[in-house]
């Protein structure tokens, strides 16, 4: 008789935190290069869009589904810690989303995202280009947004770098593979791991829509 498996495959990223990852990946390779071209139209037009992407994620870790939840991954300095000295045995646990040491590197570039999106708000070339908000602030402190602007990118892409490293890491040393379940949703789960729960994406649509308003307010109306 044949002798059943005792991992099953279920639903553990929802299409929207898909949809959401990738295309945050799109819009900063897509931002670097414009910046460095000097397309400024169209860098100004990625960073309200990746504006409004952080917004959103903020939104769906609130009211979102199971994983994607912040009260659902977020953990305090006990749990990393421990999740810390079992990695070091390398046979860390496998929790269905985020593990502890994830969560804090996911949230570090949602704040440097964050920053570095807003920033550039207040940004500005000294030549032709303005961002839509100088007319708030000094000549002098948007030249020191400005600065912080170009800056926390290095960060982001230093950040990004050790982001996936561990991920490559964790797929062929702990033989944990957390890219592909980013890409169709899906990862094995043990007898005991019950799936997650997953809100509809019409859910995150209308997020969306709240997002890309406030930001749609914020550039045109201040």
């Amino acid at each position: 008789m044949e002798k059943r498996s005792n991992v099953q495959s279920v639903q553990v990223w929802d299409i929207p935190t898909r949809l959401f990852h990738w295309l945050l990946v799109l819009l900063i390779a897509f931002s670097w290069y414009t910046g460095t071209e000097g397309i400024m139209e169209w860098h100004m037009r990625s960073g309200y869009a990746i504006l409004t992407l952080v917004i959103f994620r903020l939104l769906w870790g609130l009211f979102g589904s199971q994983t994607a939840r912040f009260a659902q991954f977020v953990k305090g300095p006990k749990a990393v810690l421990a999740y810390a000295r079992a990695l070091l045995t390398g046979h860390p646990p496998h929790p269905l989303g985020h593990n502890p040491l994830g969560t804090l590197m996911i949230l570090a570039l949602l704040l440097l995202v964050g920053v570095q999106a807003s920033t550039g708000l207040f940004a500005n070339d000294d030549i032709f280009t303005d961002g839509p908000l100088t007319h708030l602030v000094s000549k002098e402190t948007s030249d020191e947004l400005t600065v912080i602007h170009k800056t926390v990118f290095d960060l982001l892409l230093a950040f990004a770098a050790v982001h996936i490293t561990a991920n490559l890491i964790y797929r062929f040393l702990l033989k944990q593979d957390l890219i592909t379940p980013m890409i169709t949703g899906r990862t094995t789960a043990s007898p005991g791991q019950a799936a997650p729960r997953l809100r509809n994406p019409l859910l995150a649509l209308a997020l969306l829509c709240v997002a890309a308003g406030a930001v749609y307010w914020v550039v045109t109306r201040l």
